[in-house]
């Protein structure tokens, strides 16, 4: 499929210039934060004003701009904001040949210069506060301290004021530091051991005992991972099979990433299916027939084999087609997972 850059007067096409990057609209990313929907929203508005064409009916995702009307041949990242080239800015007017070498070297040149600024000035903070930490003895800073041989823009106010917040973030990071430690710690086995409520509550088994021996049960065929350990990938998965929590929630309360979270869960199910199969065990007939509670019998006699029941629970929409369309509910107007249970007459 040949794709033509949608510059007025640009006639650069995929086939023909090569050697060129052609760039799609930016899209509004809506998962990462609101900072990043901003800066997408933002870009993708000054590209469509860039253009400056009544784009009403077209179809925006097959716009293309090619790399050529970028002052470095290429677009910057998204939080780059003060790059020149953060939208595209040569030969808008449908000029041939956009705008003249010189000026773009001297529009790149005007944001080196102010990014190189940004990167000495960062460094500068980084020394001076390394040199603080290296001495910690140094309290303040006294107003009346001067040198001839010393030359600051910063007064002494300032400066005792810049130490002051320095010890508060250092305080703070000590505060967040014990605040982590104490999450991760939050599903140690050790917090467990014999707090059946606490047990009853997180994982629906009714004792640690119970918690104990399956999880010995499981643990020679549970992944092993750097960021959980065995036990805690166990609990993960029971907490989001008994209290239905989002791997959101799981992600803050086991310090991992979402990603990470959900994996675990699927990983350990496909464990538990495979390891637990074998314990489900379906009496024989003639077994049924004599422990066949007296309700049943006196309604079905002795042909009650096994109650069943079919539900639907809602689950979040998945991101792959088929998966979705295999699981959409009709009947729910939703996605759905569809369970058919059995269970003998006794339970």
């Amino acid at each position: 499929m040949v794709n033509y850059c949608r510059v007025s007067g640009c006639t650069n096409r995929t086939d023909r210039e090569k050697h060129l990057e052609y760039y799609r609209l930016p899209k509004v990313i809506k998962n990462q934060g609101e900072e990043c929907q901003r800066l997408s929203e933002e870009r993708r508005r000054l590209w469509l004003a860039k253009l400056n064409q009544d784009l009403r009916g077209k179809n925006l995702d097959n716009i293309r701009i090619c790399s050529a009307h970028f002052l470095s041949g290429k677009k910057s990242d998204l939080y780059q904001k003060d790059d020149p080239d953060w939208v595209p800015s040569v030969g808008l007017t449908g000029q041939q040949g956009g705008l003249p070498q010189s000026t773009k070297e001297t529009g790149n040149s005007h944001y080196k210069r102010r990014m190189n600024r940004t990167q000495q000035r960062l460094k500068a903070e980084a020394a001076a506060a390394a040199e603080t930490d290296d001495d910690p003895t140094t309290s303040y800073v006294s107003d009346n301290f001067c040198c001839t041989g010393t030359q600051t823009e910063l007064t002494g106010d300032a400066i005792e004021a810049m130490a002051t917040k320095l010890q508060s973030l250092r305080t703070e990071n000590i505060q967040l530091s014990s605040d982590v430690a104490h999450v991760s710690t939050s599903y140690d086995q050790s917090a467990f051991v014999d707090k059946d409520e606490k047990v009853l509550f997180f994982t629906g088994l009714p004792t640690y005992q119970i918690l104990l021996v399956l999880f010995t049960f499981l643990s020679p065929h549970l992944p092993v991972r750097k960021s959980l350990d065995k036990f805690k990938q166990l609990m993960l998965t029971l907490m989001r099979l008994r209290l239905n929590v989002s791997t959101t929630f799981l992600s803050y309360a086991f310090n991992v990433s979402i990603a990470t979270a959900s994996r675990i869960v699927t990983d350990v199910i496909d464990v538990m299916f495979i390891c637990m199969k074998p314990l489900i065990i379906w009496p024989y007939r003639d077994q049924l027939q004599k422990t066949m509670p007296m309700q049943f019998r006196k309604h079905f006699g002795k042909k009650c084999a096994v109650i069943i029941d079919c539900f639907e629970d809602f689950i979040e929409r998945p991101s792959n087609l088929i998966a979705r369309a295999e699981t959409w509910s009709s009947y729910k107007h939703h996605n759905t997972v569809k369970f058919l249970i059995g269970i003998t007459p006794q339970g």
